[in-house]
């Protein structure tokens, strides 16, 4: 090519280079000489810098510099750094014309000759300050969702890896979980699942079902860094890129320990009400087939009394009656368990040692139990004394204890203790203290289902003839009726305790005080007695005892038409009469008859069933069915002839 060929072409290169230069306003592109003297200005410079070129060329590049980076020469070093190392790139604010910052990207390259000597310096300059600013706001952003995920205390919030490895760690995690970052971050998050879980591969199945469904969530009992067991609901989320690829999982964990004891208690509250309640509802339909029964066995036993007393001298036929006596005396004692476990047995209430009275049942059990069942007794010091009825105690002791030698047809060790509680805030037991004593056994136990109907009457495990299925109700009523609890627990095949919650007595003996005889101003002979009873065979029963006995009989079939008879006989010597009775009980008819004639003397036929304990302590009572030498006994104590 010819040397004025080769001019023309750089000339026309060097105005497409100025024109490209020129045209560009994103950047700042001008020239520096060796000194740092601006010596070329684009467009973009006047625009990003606000600088016309001839405010700016000709003077120190470095008044586009903050002072403080003036200050700390960063403007030479940038040079010195670019004739030395062939390029100078960097961030930071750069100063306007009017004084404000801009954050700007520069890049400074040195120009150096054909002998490689620095004739100056290209400088390129882009604002980036939108950018910046958006980066800032992304990163405070960040900070604050990072110092909110770490202020959390209430809940674990950490990362794992696709692996399952832990990649982070907040405060809410250390708190539960008791690890601290460095710790655990690197771990596998399966440590924090049981022995038996990690076997069965629970924590590999929540990822993968993470991973499947889009979300893992449960509850379940989880570990702690010192081996204690937390429930804890767990939910795990998948994290991926935009295209889907896995970069790990999100976890977040909160302890509901507090929460689910809170349910359980709440449930078992609600089961034990409605146990009572179901309980109560069997009590009430047993104490009133109890009542009817009792009505029944009276008009028998006294029937067949009064007929034993007229039969000719056949011993076949008395042998006859007399087993239909001895067969109607059975149901009453059924009838009396009955009644016990309805809580309407009458009780005689005494303030008694525990441990001494189990002591002194020791030969009764050993003859009871037989050799095969050993007997243990373990009693605490300083018990309280408990008030209960000791007959009924006992009974229910020495029944407690039957049971256990059945659970053990093997023979075993039966375990009798007793031991002081204060009972605070329980939902069946008003607050104090109380005497637990316990039967315990090592016998065959019970299972769930069986446990539950234990105490419901007639229920039995025993074979037929071998029970009637009324002595834990029985134990259960006496207990409840005492102001105490029974307990029943048990397992398969691996025995029973059964306990009884006593109160503790307030000090002084209870003893039901008998009533006075009342005198009848020295008459002789029969007495006139009015015989209130609305079933017409009891007071037909009633009447022919009486009579029997030689005495003179009115009759009322309900307490209205007794205060009529009492209004117009002023002759009558005693009133007997039965509790239940519709309008007007007995008790209640007691209390109008002392109003009008307070020396009358009154004795209340009950069917247990019928008279609350405690009511009417000062009326002597007679209890359904009773035989004729029964009502005699009670007439004598009761008035003085």
């Amino acid at each position: 090519m010819q040397p004025n060929q080769r001019l023309n072409a750089s000339a026309s290169d060097d105005g497409r280079y100025r024109m490209l230069i020129e045209a560009i306003t994103d950047y700042a592109i001008y020239m520096l000489d060796p000194n740092g003297i601006v010596s070329s200005w684009n467009p973009g410079a006047r625009r990003f810098k606000g600088y016309e070129a001839s405010e700016i060329v000709g003077e120190h590049f470095s008044r586009f510099y903050t002072e403080a980076d003036r200050a700390s020469g960063l403007p030479q070093r940038a040079l010195e750094i670019a004739a030395r190392e062939g390029k100078f790139e960097n961030q930071g604010w750069r100063v306007r014309k009017d004084g404000s910052r801009f954050w700007a990207y520069v890049i400074i390259d040195p120009i150096r000759d054909a002998s490689g000597n620095i004739v100056g310096y290209a400088k390129i300059t882009r604002d980036l300050t939108e950018r910046r600013l958006a980066e800032e706001q992304l990163r405070q952003s960040e900070e604050q969702f990072r110092l909110l995920v770490q202020g959390v205390t209430d809940y674990a919030i950490y990362m794992l890896t696709p692996e399952g490895l832990v990649s982070s760690w907040n405060a809410g995690a250390e708190r539960i979980k008791g690890y601290r970052a460095g710790e655990i971050i690197g771990q596998h998050f399966s440590r924090f699942y049981t022995e038996p879980e990690q076997r069965a591969g629970a924590p590999q199945a929540a990822l993968e079902t993470a991973m499947r469904d889009g979300r893992f969530e449960k509850e379940g009992w989880r570990l702690r860094k010192d081996g204690s067991k937390f429930m804890a609901s767990v939910v795990i989320d998948p994290i991926r890129a935009d295209d889907g690829t896995l970069l790990g999982f999100a976890k977040i964990t909160r302890d509901i320990t507090e929460r689910t004891m809170s349910e359980r208690a709440l449930q078992e509250t609600r089961e034990a009400l409605f146990q009572s309640q179901k309980m109560d509802a069997i009590g009430q339909l047993t104490g009133g087939v109890a009542h009817d029964f009792n009505n029944l066995l009276m008009a028998v036993l006294g029937s067949l009394e009064l007929l034993r007393k007229r039969l000719p001298d056949d011993p076949r036929t008395k042998r006859l009656v007399d087993n239909a006596m001895h067969a109607a005396q059975r149901g009453a004692g059924l009838t009396q368990r009955m009644l016990a476990f309805a809580r309407r047995q009458e009780l005689n209430p005494v303030t008694l040692d525990v441990a001494n009275l189990v002591r002194g049942m020791t030969g009764l059990l050993h003859s009871s139990l037989g050799a095969t069942a050993q007997i243990r007794m373990e009693f605490a010091s300083g018990l309280n004394r408990v008030l209960a009825d000791p007959n009924q105690l006992e009974l229910a002791i020495l029944n407690l204890a039957v049971n256990a030698r059945d659970a053990m047809p093997k023979g075993g060790l039966i375990v009798i203790t007793a031991k002081g509680e204060t009972i605070t805030g329980a939902p069946d037991l008003k607050d104090g203290n109380y005497v637990c004593l316990s039967v315990t056994d090592n016998g065959v136990g019970m299972d769930e289902a069986t446990r539950r109907r234990a105490l419901e009457p007639f229920f039995t495990t025993k074979g037929v003839g071998k029970g009637t299925g009324l002595g834990l109700s029985m134990v259960h009523g006496m207990i409840q009726q005492s102001g105490g609890k029974f307990v029943l627990r048990s397992s398969k095949g691996e025995g029973t305790t059964a306990e009884l919650w006593l109160p503790a007595a307030d000090g002084a003996d209870h003893v039901e005080s008998a009533a006075a005889p009342k005198l009848l101003n020295g008459k002789e002979g029969p007495l006139l007695i009015l015989a209130v009873d609305d079933d017409a065979l009891v007071l037909l029963n009633t009447t022919a005892m009486l009579e029997d006995l030689g005495h003179t009989v009115l009759e009322a079939t309900s307490a209205s038409s007794a205060l009529d008879i009492i209004r117009r006989e002023d002759d009558i010597d005693l009133v007997i009469t039965d509790q239940a009775m519709p309008h007007m009980t007995g008790s209640d008819l007691a209390a109008a008859i002392r109003l009008e004639k307070p020396g009358l003397p009154i004795i209340l036929a009950t069917g247990f069933a019928e008279l609350p304990p405690g009511a009417d302590e000062g009326l002597p009572k007679l209890s359904k069915p009773f035989l004729q030498q029964q009502l005699a006994d009670a007439i004598a104590r009761t008035v003085a002839v």
